[in-house]
């Protein structure tokens, strides 16, 4: 296949970019392009000079096209990446890869069952952090040994202040029918993928969190949460997040044998110690040893368009048939910080610890139990929400 015809499915705001952009990417041709609004369809397809379809079924039913990028609400992503597997039809899905493990493990198993009859079809999912030279270079470093074996990992990302007017922009926002979720799967799924690729997958055993319902917002989903990490190794971790905050905190200390790593305002910083810090802390015979320490800027070279990176490399593996697990991301990949997402979620609105993997059934019976509870408290659309509506939530 030398031009990848492509399809996009959903003409929001990300929809929108990657179309405008996809003619630029070697070796592909924006084919058409598929969203239930008449209006939104029609000034696309005139702007773009493409024909359009109301359904994404009509749309690979066509033959029009040998690709998808799907930039759809949550919950539609693997169902449409199921019917184009089936059809042998390349999947980039944009994130979350689902809203629960449950329906991304279905969702992987129709891909690998799909490879049995169309052995060359790919997948990918657009988890274009990973392709930020800061994430590359982190990996780098870990994944070469450079800070020895890791012994805690912390995250606090709370830049993500939102407004009440954010949350009243859409119905479906901020609700567990729509999104089935808040901050957790609306603005963290590239930090929840980073924490477990940065460090070369390693992935917590278990996790236990303290999160809220509508802590400082009118809204049925968590906007304020942090949890504890277990790992098999025996480090531990911590991930804390609102929308909430301002003004925010964008910091990650991965800590290890050979000293602690933190990427924080657009820098990376190895404050490196000269020996292992497990001998030291072994053999001093000093009570009160001082570790001998460089503090040292890492250097790097910040790349272009983030999302085109990430399609241009899917493009690339398509054309060439490459193996899909060269992919930057790899769809399968998708499931990993989902889980994560899935486990904090639970054990934070549950007040209890969680285990991974994390039992599927059981998170979709926690999201059905939720949306029981909460759903249809939103009431932003009106905006005469009581001014201690938040509080009234906070308690689970």
């Amino acid at each position: 296949m030398s031009t990848v015809r492509f399809g996009i499915i959903g003409l929001g705001n990300m929809g929108s970019h990657h179309a405008r952009y996809m003619n630029t990417v070697p070796g592909a041709a924006l084919a058409a392009v598929c969203d239930i609004e008449a209006a939104k369809l029609e000034k696309f397809t005139t702007e773009l000079k493409v024909p359009g379809f109301k359904t994404a079924t009509e749309m690979m039913a066509s033959g029009s096209v040998d690709a998808i990028l799907i930039a759809v609400p949550h919950y539609d992503h693997m169902p449409m990446a199921a019917e184009a597997f089936a059809r042998g039809i390349h999947v980039l899905c944009e994130k979350p890869i689902a809203v629960s493990v449950k329906a991304a493990r279905e969702g992987i198993a129709a891909y690998h069952a799909a490879l049995k009859k169309f052995p060359t079809l790919k997948f990918g999912i657009v988890f274009q952090q990973r392709t930020n030279a800061l994430y590359q270079r982190l990996r780098d470093l870990i994944v070469g040994g450079e800070l020895g074996e890791i012994s805690r990992i912390t995250w606090i990302v709370t830049n993500w202040f939102r407004t009440w007017t954010y949350y009243a922009s859409g119905g479906w926002r901020a609700t567990w029918k729509g999104e089935g979720g808040g901050v957790l799967i609306n603005q963290c799924p590239h930090n929840l993928d980073l924490i477990h690729y940065v460090v070369g997958g390693l992935m917590p055993s278990r996790v236990t969190a303290v999160g809220f319902v509508g802590k400082t917002h009118p809204i049925e989903v968590e906007d304020d949460i942090s949890a504890i990490f277990e790992y098999p190794n025996g480090a531990s971790g911590h991930f804390i997040t609102t929308t909430g905050e301002a003004p925010g905190t964008n910091r990650l200390e991965i800590a290890g044998d050979r000293g602690k790593i933190v990427a924080e305002d657009g820098k990376l910083t190895f404050h490196r110690t000269r020996k292992s810090v497990t001998e030291i802390n072994r053999t001093s015979p000093e009570s009160f040893a001082h570790v001998d320490t460089w503090k040292c800027e890492i250097p790097f070279t910040p790349g272009g368009d983030v999302h085109k990176l990430i399609t241009d490399q899917f493009v690339d593996v398509i054309v060439k048939n490459k193996p899909n697990d060269t992919l930057i991301a790899p769809g399968p990949e998708g499931v990993k910080g989902l889980e994560i997402g899935n486990a904090i979620m639970m054990s934070g609105l549950t007040r209890r610890p969680v285990e991974l993997p994390v039992d599927g059934a059981a998170y979709d019976a926690f999201i059905e139990e939720m949306a029981r509870k909460y759903g249809g408290k939103k009431t932003l659309e009106t905006k005469d929400a009581p001014a201690n509506m938040g509080a009234s939530f906070q308690k689970v």
